[in-house]
């Protein structure tokens, strides 16, 4: 018989994740680093990026190459990418966690609203892909996660048609690179436990949702969207690829 053990085979891989000053790209990186890939964080806040480092380090992770940068500086991108490539040697796996949501519009919103939620979810992931894509095809190996959303709009958010363009953005890049052995997918959060989701909703809003709208009957921990993420990273998910994979206990209401 074979050997059906789930090795992961990261150990030795490389990874560059955005948005790890806290969340679910804080926990991805953590996981990654406990499965044996050399990490580099990237994020605004660097004593966040320090402690977080230095979090991996005590837990016997490689210690991190660190990256201070606002992602939506003109050039950020690229300049993110080759500090990346320098510290990293080269670059198996591409986790964009970068990102934010915004209170719902008016109709009426100024032009600048809508620009800078899109740049921010949408332009900037793009970017910062293609900049890294030339290691993961030289390599013949490589994997694109994109944290996005769902795309059932409760009201009019400037973050829907941003994630909505990463999800047929990357349907297309996943048709493009396959034949390198590149996989790009997606993954929508649903109501993942935060400092920020403690923020945006009242204990009583919350206890709603948990009771009517979520079937598992709780939010999620970062952990559990972390796991997915390093799973589609592994060797064990090379043949998914071009998908959204909602985790989000069933809040999701569309059978497709």
């Amino acid at each position: 018989m074979g050997n059906y053990r789930m090795n992961l085979e990261l150990t030795g891989k490389t990874a560059l994740v955005t948005g790890t000053s806290q969340g679910i790209g804080r926990c991805i990186a953590k996981m990654l680093a406990a499965e044996g890939v050399k990490v580099c964080i990237a994020a605004r806040r660097h004593h966040l990026l320090e402690e977080l480092a230095e979090e991996i380090a005590t837990a016997g992770g490689a210690t991190p190459a660190i990256v201070e940068i606002d992602i939506m500086q003109d050039g950020a991108p690229q300049k993110l990418a080759d500090a990346a490539r320098a510290a990293l040697g080269q670059i198996d796996i591409l986790v964009n966690s970068a990102g934010g949501s915004r209170p719902a519009i008016p109709v009426d919103a100024p032009e600048e609203e809508w620009e800078s939620v899109m740049t921010l979810n949408f332009v900037r992931v793009r970017q910062l892909t293609h900049a890294v894509l030339p290691d993961m095809i030289r390599n013949k190996w490589g994997r694109v996660i994109n944290l996005s959303g769902k795309s059932e709009p409760d009201s009019l958010l400037a973050a829907t048609p941003a994630k909505a363009a990463i999800h047929g953005w990357s349907k297309g890049l996943s048709r493009k690179v396959g034949e390198h052995g590149i996989t790009v997918n997606c993954l929508a959060p649903g109501r993942i436990m935060s400092e920020q989701i403690r923020r945006k909703y009242s204990p009583e809003f919350r206890a709603h949702e948990e009771k009517h709208e979520i079937p598992l009957g709780r939010y999620g921990e970062p952990e559990e969207i972390a796991a997915m993420a390093v799973f589609l990273a592994s060797a064990r998910g090379s043949y998914i690829t071009g998908t959204v994979i909602p985790v989000d206990g069933g809040m999701r209401r569309f059978a497709f």
